[in-house]
């Protein structure tokens, strides 16, 4: 047996990594051959030695008190044998005590005859002893050797986490994933990743390279999350075995096993130790996926506030210019000196600039303006306050910036997509139940009618309006 497949990782009571040599991965229960015929062979020895021991007993006591007495020496013998050896020598045991009860304690001496009723019930309860006791002391050992199989594979399992537990990348999982399963299952291991076209993350040995045959193996579990390749229905012409790495929505990775010797990688006993593996290895890539995503959306949101920073301070030195070629447009249209048409494109384009400027910067317009007034509503954009009715109304920050971009723009219709990216930012573009939150809470705090809003106006699957009513 290859070294490697006898070795079961676990962690010790200091935290490390402890080997189990000497242990099969069949079920991990330890059937060693060898092992349980020099066991046998103790028993049958040891089951004799008891036999001869307790005739030499009988035959000391039976001058002072008879022959009737001796049969309990025997049961002992049994007893013992059935539970040190197991059934087969505690059969021999009981064939040794009912020939050498016969044979030295039964009339007639130095014979095998049997004559009395009495001493066939005898050896047929020594035969019975031995057989219940045995089967007995089977189930115990049996049940004892569960229990240490289960305690190791759930130390393997735990061991096997707490590994890919420290490891900060999808690459450093699958590294550790694949040293950890070569160790355990004494193979070669590769994992392929999901993506467009089969991609190899990791392999012991470094480098392996997979035929067209296996490639068509992990793409099939890759696609269907079933098993595929060497030693299975699909694909059996492949040299790896593959097993899906799978999370509830989806099959994230394929693990692949071979031997070199060409025989299937994953024997029946250990396909449930497997299964429990791969699921370690899924739940550790699903991790380091969602961190990932979260360091990349952290990023985005710090781009954006550097973004609004810089288009802010740039904003803030143009702004005062467009302002002042505005007013120059303005005095040369009253002046009726210059060239009217000339005037009034001049005048357009600085207005035009100026809201471009405006909806890059999120920049007021650097003059003081006066409230807008819509309706029953008086929204003073230079001092961030919103009235109805002459009363003022109390609006969180995102509600404000809502209505205000509404405001800037009154009568005409605003995407979801330009609402969410100015009011939220970049990162929550698709986020439409936002904008839908803070519009409810618009239309109860500023329509007469909430139900029947004559103010903020949807238009179905575009996005909203501010109109006077």
């Amino acid at each position: 047996m290859d070294s490697r497949e006898g070795r079961v990782q676990s962690l010790d009571a200091a935290g490390n990594w402890a080997h189990f040599a000497d242990m099969k991965l069949e079920e991990f229960v330890i059937h060693d051959r060898g092992s349980a015929l020099a066991v046998h062979v103790k028993g049958f020895v040891g089951g004799l030695l008891a036999v001869a021991v307790a005739t030499i007993a009988g035959l000391l006591i039976a001058a002072r008190w008879g022959n009737e007495p001796v049969v309990l020496l025997y049961i002992p013998a049994v007893l013992s044998t059935a539970v040190l050896g197991g059934l087969w020598p505690a059969l021999a045991a009981a064939v040794a005590s009912a020939l050498a009860y016969n044979y030295y304690f039964t009339a007639p001496l130095r014979t095998f005859l049997i004559h009395r009723p009495a001493d066939v019930v005898t050896v047929a309860v020594l035969f019975a002893v031995a057989v219940v006791t045995s089967q007995l002391a089977g189930m115990l050992r049996y049940q004892a050797r569960l229990a240490a199989a289960h305690a190791a594979r759930n130390a393997t399992i735990a061991g096997f986490a707490r590994r890919l537990l420290s490891s900060v990348d999808e690459d450093d999982i699958a590294q550790v994933a694949v040293d950890e399963l070569a160790a355990l299952f004494g193979c070669q291991v590769a994992l392929v990743a999901a993506d467009a076209q089969p991609r190899l993350m990791a392999s012991i040995p470094l480098g392996v390279a997979l035929a067209p045959s296996d490639l068509a193996a992990a793409a099939v579990t890759l696609a269907t999350g079933e098993p595929a390749g060497r030693g299975v229905r699909k694909l059996d012409l492949a040299d790896w075995q593959f097993r899906a790495i799978a999370s509830d929505q989806r099959v994230i990775a394929a693990a692949g096993l071979a031997r070199t010797d060409g025989t299937p990688p994953i024997a029946d006993g250990t396909v449930a130790l497997l299964g429990n593996l791969l699921d370690q290895v899924a739940l550790a890539l699903e991790r380091a996926r969602l961190e990932r995503e979260a360091r990349e959306v952290d990023a985005l949101r710090e781009r954006d506030k550097l973004r609004s920073a810089l288009l802010s301070s740039i904003g803030e030195d143009i702004k005062p210019r467009i302002n002042a070629i505005a007013a120059s447009g303005r005095a040369l249209r009253r002046a009726g000196t210059s060239d009217k048409a000339i005037v009034a494109s001049v005048a357009n384009e600085a207005a035009q600039l100026g809201r471009y400027v405006d909806n890059l910067a999120n920049l007021g317009s650097g003059e003081e303006l006066e409230p807008l007034a819509i309706g029953p509503l008086t929204i003073d954009l230079h001092r961030r306050s919103v009235r109805k009715g002459g009363e003022e109304v109390h609006l969180t920050p995102k509600e404000y910036s809502v209505l205000a971009e509404l405001a800037k723009h009154v009568g005409r219709v605003l995407s979801h997509v330009h609402l969410l990216r100015v009011v939220w930012g970049p990162a929550r573009e698709d986020q439409i139940d936002y904008l839908r939150v803070a519009i409810r809470a618009l239309r109860q705090k500023l329509e007469a009618d909430p139900a029947r809003p004559e103010l903020i106006l949807n238009e179905p699957a575009v996005g909203y309006r501010l109109v006077a009513p």
